[in-house]
């Protein structure tokens, strides 16, 4: 120890001295001791407090016990509880279910039905349009090329209008029919969204309560729920209020399934007064188009009559003209000869240029012939003159009688053909 100090002495000495606040060595703590006392009562405080949890924990064994006996039987009870309400709910559901399928069923069977009665007038409509009225409408415009004193406003042309007329308006009625089976069709379809989306829920909450119906607590794959929304999420709808919901849903589709029945008689009856309005206008025009066809062809006869008349005479008067004629031409002949004759004699030298009985006779000859072929000039102007009319009344009927062959041949051939190929399939 003292050649330590003395070698650190030295050290110091020689590198310098060493710091006034260096330890020259460190000193372990020492433990701290209790008295007796102290340890006496510490060995109390021990003992009671073991004590006191000792009776502590017989009281919470007892409530334990306690506890677990009356939760038991308030889950059984509970448990049991809920087991009855889910078959009293899983049993409501399934009526109303079933409810719904019945009124479901109804309402496409009525679509169905309401949508072959909307083809059933979109035929109609269209038949009306596209062969009936487009047919009258043919034949009025084909009688429009009627010529001449022909083109008249006749009862035809106006059972024809009339006829027209009663289509267009059966067409609007029928239109006016057609969207209001839209419309109840679509209210059908509404309707049975409804319903659908009414089943498909009571589906969905019967396949979820039969679910827990079949839940036990022994399933090994229940856990708590984790998360943080509350449990009990169901809105504010009272159990009176769900089934006024389906029952409302109910009422609406038997509603609209008689008004969709209503409509279906409506468009029956409506269909059958068009059927038979249509069909009488039919013949009342046929009939009317017979008793012009027969007035045009009784007239178209007698012109042809007439005309036949007429070319005879028309002929005859050609030959009278012609013998006229060759008459004048004759009587020319004789006059020139006369004139020659006349003018020969002047050619007589002095004395013998005398007015003799031939010269007398050759004049006279000559006014007789002159009066002659006036006379035969007028007959043949007044021949001529009737020949022009005759002529121009043979035009006349020749045109009256094309006339009424178009007339007939619109009326009778082409209308009537047309007419033969309407039809009102209306059913």
């Amino acid at each position: 120890m003292a050649e330590q100090r003395k070698g650190k002495k030295m050290d110091s000495d020689g590198g310098g001295r060493m710091s006034k606040h260096h330890t020259l060595a460190t000193l372990p703590c020492q433990q701290l001791h209790f008295t007796l006392s102290e340890w006496i009562q510490n060995n109390k405080l021990l003992n009671k407090s073991a004590d006191y949890h000792h009776d502590l924990a017989e009281r919470i064994l007892s409530e334990g016990s306690r506890a677990r006996e009356v939760t038991a039987h308030t889950t059984k009870a509970n448990k049991k509880e809920v087991d009855i309400k889910l078959k009293e709910r899983i049993t409501d559901i399934q009526f109303h279910k079933k409810e719904l399928e019945k009124q479901k069923e109804q309402c496409c069977k009525e679509e169905e039905l309401l949508k072959m009665y909307k083809e059933r007038v979109l035929c109609t409509m269209e038949s009306l349009i596209q062969q009936a009225l487009s047919i009258v409408k043919k034949c009025i415009i084909l009688r429009g090329n009627r010529l001449g004193i022909d083109l008249v406003h006749d009862a035809v042309e106006n059972s024809l209008h009339k006829e027209a007329q009663t289509i267009e308006n059966a067409h609007k009625l029928l239109h006016n029919t057609l969207e209001q089976t839209h419309e109840q069709l679509r209210l059908l379809r509404s309707t049975k969204y409804f319903i659908e989306h009414d089943h498909k829920d009571k589906a969905a909450a019967l396949i979820v309560d039969d679910h827990c119906s079949n839940l036990r607590e022994t399933r090994l794959n229940l856990t708590f729920y984790q998360g943080k929304a509350q449990l009990d999420v169901s809105r504010n709808i009272t159990e009176e209020e769900w089934a006024l919901f389906t029952t409302g849903n109910i009422e609406r589709a038997s509603k609209e399934i008689k008004n969709s029945y209503s409509l279906r008689s409506g468009i029956d009856m409506i269909l059958k007064k068009i059927n038979e309005e249509l069909w009488e206008l039919y013949y009342d025009t046929n009939h009317t188009f017979q008793q012009r066809i027969k007035e045009t062809r009784d007239a178209k006869i007698k012109f042809e009559n007439q005309l036949k008349e007429t070319v005879q005479k028309a002929n005859e008067m050609i030959r009278n003209i012609t013998q006229i004629e060759k008459e004048i031409t004759n009587k020319e002949a004789f006059l020139a000869l006369a004139q020659k004759r006349i003018l020969n004699r002047t050619q007589r030298p002095n004395i013998e240029l005398c007015r003799d009985e031939v010269e007398i006779k050759l004049l006279a000859e000559t006014e007789d012939l002159k009066d002659s072929i006036t006379w035969l000039q007028q007959a043949r102007s007044e021949a001529q003159a009737s020949m022009r009319f005759l002529l121009k009344t043979q035009l006349q009927l020749e045109e009256e009688i094309n006339i009424k062959t178009n007339t007939l041949k619109i009326d009778e051939v082409e209308c009537m053909t047309l007419r033969q190929s309407m039809d009102y399939p209306i059913h």
